[in-house]
């Protein structure tokens, strides 16, 4: 979400009872729970609520401000642009450490996990990458074609800019929500022409079947309400901008989209190549490649997100390699903790910059 633009439109979205996620039925986190060494994830006083803690996190985002950032423009084979934002420590040398974020849907680096995640990691002199994607944040009107949940290639140019920019430095990558998705898809799609570089990977609330996501948020009141911000906010991100184009079946609408699947079916698909939304989909998906990633990678899902169904998780037997923490609390990038147990209250923060260096 994009904190700035996000606060109105959000307070409307109004808790009405409902817990979190449908379909969860039964606990599948037995046997997928908290690491060995990790701090349990205790919601915070009066925010036991998936929903409380998903609109928490956004409308409490407490984004520090992080002085001397050096915006990078990055380009793509196709002429588009990304803009990578390089928060780097005074201490910072060649050889040390490298971070690069990517921010989920209708988000950018101004959200308030990228700021607050960032700021901790150069707390320990990493370098900081945070990832505005194409038409997002500072490369809004840089851009004719979408980002979208399957644009490995994208999130590949970002490496080999980080590897050019700071050679002999390790590189960790971390994806929050939709670029959770994209960066599993990346690093099982060939693992075996990643780069060197690559040390450690962290994925967050990732809809790893896009499909299955988007259908099970018709299944609450609350899913449905999310369903419709994000599509107008979608809607809204695009327009007046050369990522707009007059031929695509959303152009030619007789009313805006109401769901995502609908914005994917009038927009997303068309502009990027794919059939439909389902063709779209079932591409940019990482459920069936997450056995094919070689990367130590660490994944955090919350069984009451909201947002992102934890369904398809049951049943995966990730390889060795791949880290699970599974809980049962946290809502979509929310994981508001009990004071206490770290530095401040954002447990998922300290997890993901943990994570991402050891």
């Amino acid at each position: 979400m994009s904190d700035r633009e996000s606060q109105s439109s959000l307070s409307d979205i109004v808790c009405d009872g409902e817990s979190g996620a449908s379909g969860n039925d039964s606990s599948w986190s037995d046997h997928l729970s908290t690491p060995p060494g990790v701090p349990a994830f205790r919601p915070a006083f009066g925010l036991g609520n998936a929903h409380l803690q998903t609109l928490y996190g956004a409308l409490r985002p407490a984004s520090p401000t992080i002085p001397g950032t050096v915006q990078r423009k990055l380009r793509f084979a196709d002429g588009d642009f990304a803009v990578l934002h390089d928060d780097k420590p005074n201490d910072w040398a060649r050889g040390d450490h490298v971070a690069l974020l990517m921010h989920g849907l209708s988000g950018c680096h101004q959200s308030g996990y990228m700021a607050r995640i960032a700021a901790k990691l150069m707390a320990q002199n990493v370098r900081v990458f945070r990832m505005d994607h194409r038409g997002c944040g500072a490369g809004r009107m840089l851009a004719r074609r979408p980002y979208h949940a399957g644009r490995i290639r994208d999130v590949e140019a970002a490496i080999r800019m980080l590897e050019r920019l700071c050679p002999s430095s390790p590189i960790s990558v971390a994806g929050f929500s939709l670029s959770g998705n994209l960066l599993l898809r990346y690093l099982g799609d060939d693992p075996n022409s990643l780069p060197l570089s690559l040390y450690r990977a962290v994925a967050v609330s990732p809809p790893i079947d896009l499909q299955h996501c988007c259908e099970a948020l018709r299944d609450t009141r609350m899913g449905q309400r999310y369903d419709w911000y994000f599509a107008r906010q979608l809607v809204t991100q695009i327009s007046d901008t050369p990522q707009w184009h007059d031929e695509l079946p959303l152009a030619q609408a007789k009313r805006p989209p109401r769901r995502l699947i609908e914005f994917d079916e009038l927009y997303t698909a068309p502009a990027s190549g794919f059939e439909s939304a389902a063709d779209y989909y079932a591409t940019a998906s990482a459920k069936d490649h997450i056995d094919k990633i070689r990367v130590h990678t660490s994944i955090l899902v919350a069984e009451d997100d909201p947002l992102v169904s934890s369904t398809p998780w049951k049943g995966l037997t990730p390889p060795a390699n791949i880290t699970m923490c599974v809980t049962k609390h946290g809502g979509h990038l929310g994981f508001i903790g009990k004071s206490g147990i770290d530095a401040d209250n954002r447990w998922m923060d300290w997890r993901v910059v943990d994570w991402l260096l050891n």
